[in-house]
């Protein structure tokens, strides 16, 4: 079982729109400033927030209690211009995760409602299975040299972004999510997935934007344990001491 929680910002269009025209930068800024502060306050509790959307973001969260939540986000309402809501949802897989928590969200009403503030809502699919959470750090092997030091900053960003979406949608069919991490790196929390998933997804990804990837995949009570240990794995394999995906733990997923 994996913990997903979506963080909504509570009719957030109406508050934009209240700021007048000249108001791009400071949205930039506090949008950036939230992020920041959850993405401290979910850490300190293990978990990892994904910036998503940025008015719309996911963190995996397993270990953080409802009341912890609670905590997180009354100090959010009371520090910030806006408000935010949250929905946990926990499931076998991440991406069934998070559609249980984007459900269980939707439920309590729009995100554009002039009703709803700072709510907190919860759903799972709990058949007993162990809490673990699974995650790989992806990177592409050499895009300095084949890319950023030859081609354009933008173009550069565009190879990124269309390896983005081609990577979130063959994860995303396993029931896996992926995010852009920087640089060109990524994040997958890929609960369930073994070593016969990535090779399939990594040749695929090769054959249509013609980079290779390389990932250390991790496992742990919570998402911090889990990366620490697939950066692990990332950084045997950039020693060249291993292999282009290496699992730390349950057994190798052979």
């Amino acid at each position: 079982m994996i913990q997903l929680t979506l963080i909504q910002i509570d009719n957030y269009g109406r508050f934009t729109e209240l700021l007048g025209v000249d108001r791009e930068s400071d949205l930039q800024i506090l949008q950036s400033e939230l992020y920041a502060d959850l993405q401290r306050m979910f850490a300190l509790r293990r978990g990892l927030v994904f910036y998503n959307r940025f008015d719309n973001m996911l963190a995996v969260s397993n270990g953080i209690s409802v009341k912890e939540h609670e905590m997180i986000l009354r100090s959010v309402t009371r520090r910030y211009p806006v408000s935010i809501s949250m929905g946990i949802g926990s499931a076998e897989t991440p991406y069934e995760a998070q559609v249980l928590a984007t459900k269980v969200l939707q439920e309590t009403g729009s995100a554009q409602s002039e009703t709803r503030k700072a709510i907190l809502a919860q759903k799972s699919n709990d058949n007993g299975g162990q809490e673990y959470v699974q995650i790989a750090h992806i990177d592409i092997n050499g895009f300095t040299s084949k890319v950023t030091d030859r081609e354009s900053a933008y173009q550069s960003t565009y190879l990124i972004y269309s390896s983005t979406s081609i990577l979130m949608r063959m994860f995303g069919d396993k029931g896996a999510l992926l995010f852009f991490n920087g640089g060109d790196n990524f994040i997958a929390v890929c609960n369930g997935l073994k070593k016969l998933d990535f090779k399939e997804i990594f040749d695929k990804f090769e054959t249509s934007m013609n980079l290779r990837l390389k990932a250390g995949i991790g496992f742990g009570k919570n998402a911090l344990d889990a990366l620490s240990r697939a950066n692990m794995g990332l950084s045997l394999i950039r020693e060249k001491k291993v292999n282009d995906v290496i699992f730390l733990n349950e057994e190798e997923m052979l």
